[in-house]
């Protein structure tokens, strides 16, 4: 339980249906979605529309999206991996004649063809019950009537303000004269809005064939760019069968590579076979956390990729002898040496974790992002689509899995996940944070399921995340001064975080009592509303 002389939030409560997200704008009108008829699938899609508008440092149409659907809680989910493809023409050969050694953030090279309005389209199609124009209305609207900023909007506009000036449509877009607006600034994106609107009239051959397919293949064609109108139309994500494990007795799921969610189940399967002490934030229980963390993302680095064109060994992964050869591997008093990372990829990102539950226990699992805060800060003047920059995940090294070639989805750090017990859905679940998604999986269940915290607590406690590759773990202000030292002297190299790790959102639903618990993360703007 939570001790109530630490502030906090409470846990949000609900009978006929939930939503969470990361700004209160978007649960707002996944509430009043649910409560016009629609279903989760409906009220996900139109929060995540808004949250491209408001929140457009994490998310955008120009992105990617992954996403977990379970019908009445069934645990017979379906999964959808919306990740882009990169041009045809993108092969380890080409990028080697033009004498690119890696792939820049600014680069026209780090925009793979977005997937987020393929999975969007798809999904309401499939599985939704309103139409496409009305779920994205409440977007439309804020885009062109305006929208204030809340102040972690300002505070990543802060950060990327030098980014956000190198482009000048996204410096008139998200800057007022070259600089960072302050809290409670309107903005408007006019040029979306009617993009969003034209989505909302044509389907996904708005975004991919047409005239803003053209604009987009030109302006990055004239960067450098390998994209082709061939390489838009043909762009579309697939539906997917979750992987899964047991964690202390419940079954946690996750979508298979080329996402990272795999990694999550590796920690957590390490994990198992410690004994937590009492007290989740132990410098004796950190230190485990960090070593399954480190072992499992090194696994990470080497083997995971795209499945459809890289053999990535899920079952090796998911096996209970490599999960004892793991955590055999750590000495509960020390730091291992180094391990290699071959991404390059170290710091935290950002990206928007949706999740909702409807009055027919529909819950839907769903993240969409542009990887980095305002991805690769190139935004077309005319559509509005500001790009992301997935693209820096591939490896430029012949014979990695993950390796940039034709057609290829690169490893992504975005995961949706779920849980059941007793045959049913009870948790849908998401951790924000890029790199630290798939290690913050298994610390939120941990708290909950070692600890007994309520989902409000676990998503509160502060948070460390080593780097990838390294023995340098970044630590948020009160664990740096609790158990900084101590990790130091375990061979630790210890760092205050730059930024805050992650953001979560969760729904919880209770089938004895009918009823639904939901945390979002004040490291965020958001909240959960349930009715």
């Amino acid at each position: 339980m939570r001790d109530f002389e630490l502030p906090g939030r409470s846990l949000a409560i609900g009978r006929e249906a939930m939503a969470a997200t990361s700004h209160p704008a978007a649960t707002l009108v996944a509430i009043d979605i649910l409560r016009a008829g629609g279903n989760a699938v409906d009220a996900a899609v139109g929060a995540c529309a808004v949250q491209c508008v408001v929140e457009a440092g994490s998310t955008g149409i120009g992105g990617d999206c992954f996403a977990l659907i379970s019908k009445g809680g069934s645990t017979d989910i379906r999964g959808y991996n919306g990740s882009g493809r990169t041009p045809a023409a993108a092969t380890l050969d080409w990028y080697r004649a033009a004498g690119i050694t890696t792939i820049e953030r600014r680069s026209p090279h780090a925009v793979t063809v977005p997937g987020a309005v393929d999975a969007w389209t798809r999904l309401v199609k499939d599985h939704g019950r309103m139409p496409l124009a009305e779920i994205l209305q409440p977007a439309v609207k804020l885009a062109r009537d305006g929208y204030a900023i809340t102040p972690r909007v300002a505070y990543d506009l802060g950060n990327q303000r030098d980014l956000l000036r190198q482009d000048a449509n996204a410096a008139a877009t998200f800057l007022v004269n070259g600089e960072a607006p302050a809290a409670g600034t309107v903005q408007h994106q006019p040029q979306l809005a009617a993009t969003l609107e034209a989505i909302g009239r044509e389907g996904r051959d708005a975004f991919y064939r047409g005239e803003i397919a053209a604009e987009t293949v030109d302006y990055l064609r004239a960067a450098g760019g390998l994209h082709t109108l061939e390489d838009f139309a043909t762009a579309e994500g697939e539906y997917v069968t979750p992987i899964s494990t047991q964690f202390r007795g419940r079954t946690v799921y996750e979508i298979p590579p080329n996402g990272q969610g795999i990694v999550a189940l590796m920690i957590m399967k390490i994990l198992e076979r410690f004994t937590p002490k009492p007290d989740p934030l132990t410098v004796e229980n950190l230190h485990i956390e960090v070593e399954a963390t480190r072992l499992a993302y090194a696994a990470r680095d080497q083997f995971v990729a795209d499945m459809a064109l890289s053999p990535v060994p899920v079952d090796y992964l998911l096996s209970d002898a490599l999960a004892d050869e793991l955590a055999a591997r750590i000495d509960p008093a020390r730091a291992t040496a180094p391990l290699p990372a071959l991404t390059g990829g170290a710091e935290h990102r950002d990206t928007v974790y949706i999740s909702v539950v409807d009055k027919d226990r529909n819950a839907v699992s769903f993240i969409n992002s542009i990887f980095h805060p305002y991805g690769s800060g190139l935004l077309t003047p005319k559509s509005g689509v500001l790009l992301h920059n997935r693209g820096q995940s591939f490896v430029l090294e012949q014979g990695h899995p993950n390796a940039v070639g034709p057609r290829k989805r690169p490893m992504h750090t975005i995961i949706p996940a779920m849980l059941a017990q007793d045959g049913r859905v009870c948790l849908s679940f998401g951790v924000m944070g890029g790199h630290y998604q798939a290690m913050g999986h298994a610390h939120f269940l941990s708290k909950l399921f070692d600890h007994g915290l309520d989902l409000q607590s676990a998503i509160d406690l502060p948070r460390l995340f080593p780097l990838p590759g390294t023995a340098t773990v970044e630590l948020e202000g009160r664990l740096l001064a609790s158990c900084g030292s101590a990790l130091e002297s375990r061979g630790f190299k210890v760092q205050p975080a730059k930024t805050p790790i992650g953001g979560a959102q969760a729904i919880w639903i209770d089938w004895e009592n009918g009823t639904l618990l939901g945390g979002s993360d004040p490291r965020k703007d958001g909240c959960a509303l349930g009715i």
